[in-house]
């Protein structure tokens, strides 16, 4: 990866809709150059898509927390993860080191709804004990500035 294939992922990172044409503009490259460049990392798994992002407030859906998770003994955890996708409030769920198995990302209508998915999640599936917190807000961090890391 060269600092033209740094600089065409930092403009994706930016605005994941951005054409070809603006991007050979931005590089000082032909589209097609562009075009094959983008492609390549995609097929190398350094591109590996493009999404929307959705405002939690705006669709009814702003008691945002972030919930440690302590499974019960004896829970299968690949299960546990499988299962996760029944629970629509859980928005994301990463496996940890330390006290907690995971730390899921919640998102809720209000303190009610919240209250329920805990209860569903000990009841339903092998959810020992819950710590959570309550989103003030989320702190943008530009993922593009890891391209600039001495690893390159």
């Amino acid at each position: 990866m060269d600092a033209i294939d740094r600089l065409l992922i930092r403009e994706l990172l930016r605005d994941a809709r951005v054409s070809y044409q603006e991007l050979a503009r931005v590089a000082h490259l032909s589209a097609n150059t562009v075009a094959d460049r983008v492609r390549r990392l995609r097929s190398s798994g350094v591109v590996s898509g493009y999404h929307a992002q959705l405002n939690l407030a705006l669709i009814g859906r702003g008691l945002h927390l972030m919930s440690d998770v302590r499974l019960r003994e004896g829970v299968d955890r690949s299960e546990f993860e499988r299962r996760l996708v029944e629970v629509e409030q859980v928005i994301a769920a990463a496996r940890l080191t330390g006290d907690y198995d995971y730390l899921l990302q919640v998102a809720c209508t209000d303190p009610e709804e919240f209250e329920q998915v805990i209860d569903r999640l000990k009841r339903e599936h092998g959810v020992r004990e819950i710590r959570s917190r309550l989103v003030l807000h989320q702190v943008p961090i530009e993922l593009g500035r890891l391209l600039d890391a001495s690893a390159f």
